[in-house]
């Protein structure tokens, strides 16, 4: 085609229509927030709870972010988190408790449904999704579509708890290459973690808090399914053991572990350094939007990572390992950082939906709901 001076064309895809679940919360916002420029989403519905309904999402929204609320988002109404919504495909930070029921409907309705949210991150037909470490696991779409009914276009892909995203993008390179026996991670996370309002300040300061509910099982149960491996059509857990121990410190964002792991075949530290410094994936080969560069980068000052300084790399979507050392107990030792509403939550589900463009199950040729 060309333009009336005789020109070439260049015609750019057809944006897909986002509507974002639990749009007013933490994560809700920070889905907003990155999706305002990207080149291939929309953000053209939002939803919440009932206090929320039928209100302009300035008027809804208590904008936590850094930075001013969207322009584009202010005068969108906020609707019930139900089908339909005027969108190709939903990201859904929904509370667990809501989710799963909300979830299926979206799906059975033939939305893509792309979850930050737990409720069905362990069922058998869901992937649960690092896109550099795991993207054959897309291949349970095949499966869920089947076993499930869904409409054409509709299906659930979930994306990890925020500290097993850091965890599992850590260790993912070493058993590539080394094979791994056994894992411990002690994780300090921040207070975004909690949403907001969160943790109350006389809880969280001059304080640590030794238990969040129902996250170590997480970091465990979820770690040893994205290293399956696909057996036809379900995957088979990783056998190799996690511990997990986590804590709730007084720091606004950016989680951390401390990571110790022992190897299955021998390794000098210079090896599992540039295994680690080394690591990209398929979302870097194919040069997602969303992807970093480096998806783990290792730093070698002793004071390093840290919060404050490190919890932006890669824009907030890539892992800072420093302290790497031999362990007396198990093989090596280290310490790893990321955002946890970024890598950890809202970018990790915007990189999941950019790499099911890539292969076929958004977008072009691909039939959605509205």
């Amino acid at each position: 085609m060309f333009d009336e001076k005789g020109n070439a064309e260049v015609l750019t895809p057809r944006k897909l229509r986002v509507g974002i679940l639990g749009a007013t919360g933490t994560v809700g916002q920070r889905f907003i927030q990155m999706l305002e420029r990207h080149p291939q989403f929309e953000v053209t519905a939002v939803a919440a709870s009932e206090r929320s309904e039928n209100r302009p999402y300035t008027e809804a929204c208590s904008w936590r972010l850094p930075g001013k609320m969207p322009e584009f988002v202010k005068s969108l109404r906020v609707q019930a988190p139900q089908p339909p919504l005027d969108c190709d495909l939903v990201f859904s930070s929904l509370p667990a408790g809501t989710a799963q029921t909300v979830e299926e409907r979206f799906a059975r309705a033939g939305y893509a449904v792309i979850s930050n949210s737990s409720a069905c991150r362990m069922q058998n037909d869901v992937p649960l999704l690092i896109p550099e470490v795991n993207h054959a696991h897309l291949r349970l779409l095949d499966v869920q579509r089947t076993s499930r009914g869904f409409s054409s276009g509709g299906f659930i892909v979930t994306n990890p708890n925020c500290s097993t995203i850091m965890i599992a993008l850590a260790l993912a390179p070493l058993h590539a290459r080394f094979g791994i026996t056994a894992a411990v991670a002690t994780t300090m996370q921040a207070l975004s973690g909690a949403g907001y309002p969160g943790v109350a300040s006389l809880d969280a300061t001059d304080n640590v808090l030794p238990f969040i509910e129902n996250e170590e099982e997480k970091i465990e149960s979820e770690t040893l399914k994205i290293f399956g491996r696909m057996n036809g059509t379900r995957v088979e857990a990783a056998l190799f053991p996690v511990s997990a121990q986590c804590h709730r410190v007084n720091v606004s964002d950016g989680h951390m572990g401390a990571i110790r792991v022992k190897l299955a075949r021998r390794a000098s530290l210079q090896e599992v350094r540039e295994a680690l410094a080394s690591f990209t994936g398929l979302p870097q080969e194919l040069r997602l939007h969303t992807a970093p560069e480096c998806p783990l980068i290792v730093r070698d000052e002793p004071d390093r990572p840290q919060p404050r300084l490190d919890r932006d790399a890669g824009a907030g979507m890539s892992v800072t390992i420093g302290r790497l050392m031999p362990d007396r107990v198990l093989d090596f030792r280290f310490v790893a950082l990321s955002h946890n509403t970024i890598r950890g939550a809202a970018g990790a589900a915007i990189l999941n939906a950019e790499l099911l463009i890539a292969n076929g199950y958004l977008g072009a040729g691909c039939s959605g709901a509205a």
